[in-house]
């Protein structure tokens, strides 16, 4: 009988930075976008893509680049909304479509006032959401007719190179030496999204200790075998 350790999460430190960013076709075009920044038409900016395609990433990337703040469904109305407008920057609204669905007419009341707010100090907002402003189903008339005039870049679902390069970078997150041609059998095999690579990564390092062992090509079928179910509920 094969012998298994405990294993525990100890967490590891995944770079958020501007270089570990890893560019290709995919993202190519919302990467130029955001090198551009302060240099946007409004100064504002959308971007919109599919689930677990990496735009959360790269609002995380502006954010530190700009040292912008993130904003919530809660920050738009209330309180807090009346903080923000008193120290307006520059601000950053991700998973933007759900969160103005979630608030209402008053939470698109409160980004209309943050944008003109922004505008007029020379702030900047960046948006992330699976649909370009112009799709979203908004109760505000003016607040729809400024986000529709903003750029609105896509970004892809990840590609090749990009899955690939992804979970290169997972594994070194986590200071693990996987050999190239098992990155290359993951990326081939699994589901192409950056939230099924953090999955799969976690599952084979957790794996990988309880064992004792190397993550090898082996380890990684019977991973990706036991993970397939539910990657395909």
């Amino acid at each position: 009988m094969t012998s298994r350790q405990l294993a525990f999460e100890l967490g590891h430190r995944p770079a958020l930075g501007q270089a570990d960013f890893i560019v290709t076709a995919s993202n190519r075009d919302a990467v130029a976008w955001l090198d551009r920044w302060p240099d946007w038409p409004a100064g504002a900016l959308a971007i919109h893509g599919p689930a677990a395609c990496g735009k959360s990433h790269l609002v995380a990337v502006w954010r530190s680049r700009s040292n912008a703040r993130s904003l919530t469904a809660d920050d738009l109305s209330g309180d807090a909304l009346v903080t923000h407008l008193e120290a307006v920057g520059h601000l950053a609204l991700d998973d933007a479509e759900a969160k103005l669905a979630a608030g209402g007419r008053a939470a698109e009341e409160g980004l209309f006032h943050l944008y003109n707010a922004l505008h007029a100090r020379g702030g900047s907002l960046l948006l992330a959401a699976t649909r370009p402003p112009a799709h979203w189903r908004l109760e505000l008339p003016d607040l729809a007719s400024r986000l529709s005039a903003l750029p609105a870049i896509a970004v892809g679902q990840p590609d090749d190179a990009l899955i690939g390069a992804v979970l290169g970078k997972l594994f070194a997150d986590r200071q693990l030496s996987v050999d190239r041609q098992v990155i290359d059998y993951l990326a081939f095999r699994m589901e192409r999204s950056f939230q099924a690579a953090r999955d799969l990564v976690a599952a084979l390092d957790t794996e990988a200790l309880a064992r004792g062992r190397a993550i090898t090509k082996s380890l990684a079928a019977e991973v990706l075998e036991r993970l397939a179910p539910e990657d395909h509920a």
